[in-house]
């Protein structure tokens, strides 16, 4: 584990738990009423089409939370996190892109069943619970180019699909701020240090994830119930 990890996530995490008590006592569920808004459903969307498995890819803020809840939503099989949206000839690690300067976000590959669930629907869940596509370069307490959020479209109708909802979210009024999320080209999607991967599911009492993460989980549980199953995919 890094200097740098700890002192991003976990410091940040347990220093927010220290100076709010309140926090001490707080339960996903209590958290997840602020974080609730839920987007509307996508007027376009990618057709499903023959294939069985398609691929999305999305960056909003430290990819605990991300592939934290996309785990656990129905029709997806697998979750990875990662790092993508910077140039294709460099290599990074956690400890190169938490330095903002390599162009990379810290981003989840998911992989899913577009007969289970739709594009539209993950940009639905994304923009419900995880993301806020009015922040420029951050999420929650996480600040820099790394944590901005983006989608990474990897086919003709995922763009056009990606495009059409970010225009709907800017005209649907639920924001006051103007939608800055970006549409990007993944370029090389490089896998996140092992670490990483399952870190919700991994470490439920961490206090990063109490405080910023686990509300995410819990919205989506209350907004999408019907998609929401209990067990997360690995």
């Amino acid at each position: 584990m890094t200097r740098t990890f700890l002192r991003s996530r976990l410091f940040a995490g347990l220093a927010t738990l220290f100076v709010s008590p309140v926090l001490l006592t707080a339960t996903p569920q209590a958290w997840a009423v602020e974080a609730m808004q839920l987007a509307p459903k996508p007027a376009i969307d990618a057709p499903a089409g023959a294939a069985r498995t398609a691929i999305a890819y999305f960056a909003g803020g430290c990819f605990w939370g991300v592939e934290g809840v996309f785990s656990h939503v129905k029709g997806v099989k697998s979750v990875m996190s990662g790092y993508g949206g910077g140039p294709a000839n460099v290599r990074v690690t956690y400890e190169t892109v938490s330095t903002g300067s390599t162009g990379y976000a810290e981003a989840v590959r998911v992989v899913y069943d577009p007969a289970q669930v739709s594009y539209g629907t993950l940009l639905r869940i994304f923009f419900s619970v995880i993301a806020d596509p009015t922040t420029r370069n951050y999420q929650g307490p996480d600040r820099g180019t790394q944590y901005r959020s983006a989608l990474f479209p990897q086919s003709v109708a995922q763009e056009k699909a990606a495009k059409a909802y970010l225009a709907q979210l800017g005209q649907s009024g639920l924001w006051k701020d103007p939608i800055v999320t970006r549409i990007e080209p993944v370029g090389r999607f490089q896998t996140a240090e092992s670490y990483h991967q399952d870190f919700m599911t991994k470490n439920p009492d961490n206090g990063y994830i109490r405080r910023w993460d686990a509300p995410k989980l819990a919205a989506f549980r209350a907004l999408f119930p019907a998609i929401y199953t209990a067990t997360p995919v690995a």
